[in-house]
Formats: structure tokens, sequence, C-alpha cells
């Protein structure tokens, strides 16, 4: 199974670590927001806001869009012109976590052997090939290797950044439901866990793999992590548990948490587990959607966390600002948002800064 040329000496950085941006794709595809375009927008332009003058906020969009976009942002108080920055290059969809790179950072602050960032150029195939357009997304992390002038590495494998969440330090969680899913292009018929161990280890240098059972309800991508599990610090996993009688979710979500709880990191660790709850099935025009308190995103100094109207948001909310005390707990409406069946996390994804020196 071919995994490409990774270089030695390289890590991949957790998402609370410091950021240079974070990079969005604009949505824009009525099919994938029939009824929801705009709540889906308005969910965009909310991270904007919240992330201004904290990193810069680099947006993917066809040139067509960009006047349209630039207008939006600042009607809503939004300044253009303070790190928002505009890349011209085409998108199908607005799944970025999925279809961008992911950037490593040299693990050794200070080695000059090399370029102190590289991203990895991942295949994506919308998840199984289910929706057509999914080439030119595809080509993402060519444009944004081209914008940044961060050394890119194709890679001839399927993985999806939402189908795997990390500690900084090697630990990655991951679901069998999704990672071994024979559906994914270019690996060959045998996605087994000693594969996949093999490929996240000669990747993202990942030294333990802990897997979990499976995603929820909805959600189209076969169960991604970032639904179910999320580290907010190393030892330390926010976990989604229900307590709704009869929700489908239940019985995975409590096999995910069992096997968190029996779980050691990368450094020999028993993790500790926060639960977070579920919100109530978020139904529109008769279809379940994939919505969770998880989906949220950790930028410098804030938290962006998708809520969805519900009660449980003040649960989980509070929970978060207690397991993230140094940031800013910002709530983005997302129902509108997880329509497309994805919410914040999967419509962002961090540039790293470099190593300091």
């Amino acid at each position: 199974m071919p995994i490409g040329r990774v270089p030695r000496g390289y890590r991949w950085p957790a998402e609370w670590e410091p950021h240079v941006a974070t990079w969005l794709s604009w949505p824009h595809n009525p099919e994938t927001w029939p009824r929801a375009l705009e709540e889906a927008e308005a969910a965009f332009v909310a991270m904007c806001r919240a992330l201004a003058g904290r990193e810069r906020v680099r947006i993917g969009l066809a040139a067509h869009l960009e006047a349209s976009v630039r207008e939006r942002l600042e009607r809503a108080g939004v300044d253009a012109a303070e790190g928002i920055e505009f890349y011209r290059y085409p998108t199908h969809d607005a799944w970025v976590r999925d279809h961008g790179p992911i950037f490593l950072i040299r693990a050794a602050a200070g080695d000059a052997s090399g370029p102190q960032r590289i991203l990895l150029d991942f295949r994506f195939d919308n998840w199984g090939r289910k929706y057509p357009g999914w080439e030119v997304d595809d080509a993402v992390p060519t444009q944004i290797a081209r914008a940044t002038g961060v050394q890119r590495i194709a890679l001839e494998i399927v993985l999806e950044g939402g189908a795997i969440d990390g500690d900084g330090e090697g630990t990655i969680l991951t679901t069998e439901s999704c990672l071994l899913h024979p559906n994914r292009a270019y690996v060959g018929p045998h996605r087994t866990h000693s594969s996949m161990e093999g490929v996240l280890r000669d990747t993202l240098a990942a030294q333990r793999t802990i897997w979990l059972a499976g995603g929820i309800a909805g959600d189209d991508t076969d169960g991604h992590v970032d639904d179910v599990a999320r580290f907010v610090r190393p030892g330390l996993v926010a976990a989604v548990t229900s307590e709704i009688p009869g929700d489908p979710d239940r019985s995975v979500l409590e096999e995910n948490r069992r096997r968190l709880l029996a779980a050691r990191d990368a450094r020999d660790r028993r993790l500790e587990v926060v639960e977070l709850p579920a919100p109530p099935p978020l139904v529109r025009r008769g279809e379940r959607l994939p919505a969770s308190y998880a989906n949220f995103y950790l930028a410098n100094g804030v938290a962006l966390v998708p809520v969805f109207g519900a009660q449980s948001d003040e649960r989980a909310l509070r929970t978060l600002s207690q397991l993230l005390p140094e940031r800013e707990i910002v709530p983005i409406p997302s129902a509108g948002l997880v329509e497309g069946l994805g919410a914040i996390h999967c419509a962002t994804q961090q540039e790293p800064a470099p190593p300091a020196p």
C-alpha cells in the first residue's frame, strides 16, 4: 500500500497549539444546502467574526464570489482588510477539514535540517465517492501549498481530517466504522487495524491509535470521530454521551466511552473522559442530521462551538468552558449549517505556527 514519503522529524500538532491561520472553503453549493445556504453562510460569517484579530482567516473561493463575500462580512462588522485573506480557486463544497491539507511541524524546535512546516495532501473522494464533484476539492491542498509556500507531500491514500483527532504527543483517536471502511479508494481492499495504524505512524508520526466503534446517525462520512470524541488537552477527552430514550446513537456512544476509559495514550497514561451531552435529535424535513457539540474548533484563544437552539446547548457550553478556561467560548448557531451534514470543525482547518526557535 503506497504511503508516499513523509520525511522523519515532523509531528502533527494538536489543534490547541498556536495557529498562523484558519482556512475556510466558502459555502456556495445549493446541492449541499438546498434550503439552508443562507444559514450556512451566516455561520461562516460568525466564525470569521470570532476569529478576526486572533489569527488570519484564509478563505478559498471562486473569483466571482469574492465581492459578495466581502460585502457580507462588512455588513456584519467584519473588516475584511484586517486579517481576512481571499484566495481564488474553485471549490465544490465547504468541508475543508476533509478536503484540505494537514500541516505538520518540525518535532525539534530550531532544527534547521529541513523546512519548519510541511503539508500532507491525502486523497479526498467525497467519503467513498458518495457525491460527484470530489475531483475539484481533491485539488485544494495543491492550491493551499501554492498560497502558503509550504512544501506539499502528495499521498495516494484517502484520509479525511475529520476522521482523526490528535493530542500533539503521538496519540490519535479514530473510528473503525470510518477508517476501516472499504469504500475509500486508493488503498486496496485491505483496510485493517494494523495497516491503517501503519499509515498513521508513517504519515502523522502516530505512536498509538485508539480505536472507537463508530459515529452518529445522519453522518454521511461513515462515522467521523470529530462528532463523537475530541482531545481538549493531552490525556483528556470530551466524549459525547446520550441520555435520550430510544436514541439510536446511545449504544455506540456507550461503547466509545468504554473504549476510551480502557485506553492508554502514547505516553501510557489512562485517559480522563468528560461527558458532553448529545443534543436532542435534530430532524429537518424528515432527515436526521448529525448534530454534535463535539464538532467544536479550537483556535487562538477561542473555542467555536456549534449550538442548535436546544436546552442542551447551555450544558454543552458550560462543560466546554470548564474544560477550556483559558479560551473564550463562542457559540455558533449551526442548525442550518448541519443541514449540509457538517458543522464548525468540518468547516475549518488550522494552519499551525512554525515551532518556536
